[in-house]
């Protein structure tokens, strides 16, 4: 793992297959889109710390 980078694993909200990002620190609290490694469609991705300080991400659907 390159220092800076967190791996989080979480799944995508169009076809709930599991996915793992890598989520720099200075993603933290800055929405942008990722394309689903499954099945392509874009995703908005939220990267936060949670209360451990540990990166967490929140996915939702473009379209929502």
């Amino acid at each position: 793992m390159t220092p800076g980078l967190s791996e989080v694993r979480t799944e995508c909200p169009y076809c709930w297959e599991p996915l793992i990002l890598l989520v720099e620190a200075g993603d933290f609290g800055v929405d942008y889109i990722e394309d689903c490694q499954v099945c392509c469609r874009p995703m908005v991705v939220t990267a936060s710390l949670d209360g451990d300080g540990e990166a967490a991400v929140t996915l939702r659907r473009e379209d929502d």
